[in-house]
């Protein structure tokens, strides 16, 4: 399809996109659980936060960037019956959407509109990652900042590769540089990769390049000048980096292999397009290094880098997909080409692309499907739309015996977390232990209910001992300042403060889950026993204890 026509197209495309995203945070949908879920209620956690008046990073430690929450939040207010996953996977699109029309509508991208298109919209349309964590179909509730930089990485090289030197080019660099900040840290930082290669190659103008930057340190400069947020979100990075030791090359080895199936045929074609374009270069030796390092090779070598770096600090999301754009440029320049290593290129092209596509494609289908057949929808309606989830019967119903059995046996687990183990080596992996957590959530709502009317006394506010803390959210009340959300040990809980002591000793509930002891939350307990002095303990229900702040 030629470029005059295929630009219709895919603006439809985006539309009807746009259109679709709608409808569905507007209806009141079940989406199959997956893997990891619990991350979904993070961000509810962050959007009651701000709610209140908190700010990301001023007033509580994120692990990521502040936009995803703000656009989360946005999303949630225009649509707060939608099913939470929908919001999370979806919240960066108000950023994306324009950005793909301007990449798009540029002469250069025209004609090959489809194929920058078409591959984001099967990327971005359901909150699936391209890791399987466990063998059960369903859709993943984690790793949505991932997925939200590893789409701005996409376009950022459709725009380095498919827009020419110009201020549209300039406007977009600086739009998505700016996203990646605000998103998560090492995507700016592998945007910067791609940005300073692009100026090597010749894509992008040092000075075009020069006033990206300058707009972005201006607007940078402007945010935190108004909130102060800026360098409190560089400080939470610079805390969240000495938190998180470990060496770089063990990382990459462990991107590589998880993503084997990429890695090898890219690595393989930059051999083959370095050997094959220095055969046929002409010139000295240093012309044509320059030739190879701006050609596609080059690209596919500087970009494979680059997405592996910023795949360390990750755990699963859309891995590489920000090598289409340049398995594209392949694509063209060797379609035609009158070279005997033609056919292989071709192949090792499709070989780095399919594989993401289609089981992207295939996960997607599988998790839609198996909401028919023998799904059930669990039995936790009080959670509201967090728990708008359905699941296998046979999951289900294991599901409801774990939290008894959790409850009725106690010793055993408390032995094994006191021993650093969990019920299960992927414990929070298996969707039957998301849908105990859901339940167990839901049995700590309708406890904390029914002391409160017992008691005639509305708690001003919750704190839980776990690494999601959900309850203000579904009560509408005011969670306490200075505590990370998210809480991970070893990763994301910076020491204790007498600020956050402080803050800890006016909240009225302290809330400890059960079902089941973990060494996690075991640690957690520990971390914050001091803020649990001069309370009142109290058996909540079979699966949480509360430590309540007396009058």
């Amino acid at each position: 399809m030629r470029g005059a026509q295929a630009l219709p197209v895919c603006l439809l495309l985006v539309a009807l996109f746009t259109a679709g995203a709608g409808l569905a945070l507007s209806l009141p949908l079940r989406l199959p659980l997956g893997s990891f879920y619990w991350d979904v209620a993070v961000y509810l956690d962050a959007f009651q936060r701000m709610r209140t008046g908190q700010v990301p990073a001023i007033d509580f430690f994120a692990p990521v960037g502040p936009l995803g929450y703000y656009l989360g939040a946005w999303l949630h207010g225009l649509f707060p019956l939608a099913q939470p996953m929908l919001i999370v996977n979806w919240a960066i699109m108000p950023v994306l959407l324009p950005v793909a029309v301007l990449v798009l509508v540029q002469p250069a991208a025209r004609r090959h509109a489809l194929a920058l298109v078409i591959p984001f919209l099967i990327f971005s349309a359901l909150p699936i990652n391209l890791s399987v964590f466990y063998p059960a179909p369903g859709l993943d509730g984690f790793g949505a900042y991932n997925r939200h930089a590893a789409l701005l990485l996409y376009w950022l090289v459709a725009s380095l590769l498919f827009v020419e030197r110009s201020l549209a080019q300039t406007v977009l660099v600086a739009v998505i540089m700016l996203a990646l900040f605000l998103t998560k840290i090492t995507g700016a930082v592998a945007g910067a990769i791609l940005v300073g290669h692009a100026c090597l190659a010749g894509r992008l103008r040092v000075r075009d390049a020069a006033i990206a930057a300058l707009a972005c340190i201006l607007a940078l400069a402007l945010l935190d000048w108004q909130t102060g947020l800026v360098r409190a979100y560089v400080a939470d990075m610079f805390t969240l980096l000495r938190l998180n030791t470990g060496t770089l090359l063990p990382r990459l080895l462990t991107v590589a292999s998880a993503n084997f199936d990429v890695v090898l045929p890219a690595s393989a074609l930059i051999v083959l397009l370095a050997w094959a374009g220095w055969r046929s270069g002409e010139g000295p030796a240093l012309q044509r290094i320059r030739s190879l390092v701006a050609g596609p090779g080059g690209w596919l070598a500087v970009t494979l880098l680059a997405l592996a770096l910023f795949e360390t600090q990750n755990t699963g999301s859309l891995e590489f997909i920000a090598l289409w754009p340049v398995l594209l440029l392949v694509l063209l320049a060797w379609r035609v080409a009158d070279d005997p290593a033609r056919p292989a290129v071709l192949v090792l092209a499709l070989a780095v692309a399919l594989p993401s596509v289609l089981f992207c494609l295939e996960r997607g289908a599988r998790a839609l499907a198996g909401t028919r057949g023998d799904a059930v929808a669990l039995p936790a309606a009080e959670v509201g739309p967090l728990a708008r989830v359905s699941l296998r019967r046979g999951l289900a119903e294991r599901a409801a015996v774990m939290l008894e059995v959790y409850a009725d046996h106690p010793g055993v687990f408390r032995a094994m977390a006191s021993r650093g183990q969990e019920p299960s080596s992927i414990l929070h992996a298996e969707i039957d232990n998301q849908a105990t957590w859901l339940l167990e959530v839901r049995q700590g709502l309708l406890a904390l209910n029914a002391w409160e009317t017992r008691e005639a006394r509305r708690l001003n506010g919750v704190f839980t001992l776990d690494f999601v803390d959900p309850f203000n959210a579904l009560l509408d009340r005011s969670p306490p300042r200075h505590v990370p959300i998210g809480i991970t040990p070893g990763r994301n809980l910076p020491p204790l403060t007498e600020r956050t002591l402080a803050q800890l000793a006016a909240i009225d509930a302290i809330v400890s889950p059960k079902c089941p002891p973990t060494p996690a939350r075991a640690l957690l307990a520990a971390h914050y026993a001091k803020a649990l002095e001069g309370r009142r303990r109290i058996a909540l229900s079979a699966c949480w204890d509360m430590h309540v702040r007396e009058r």
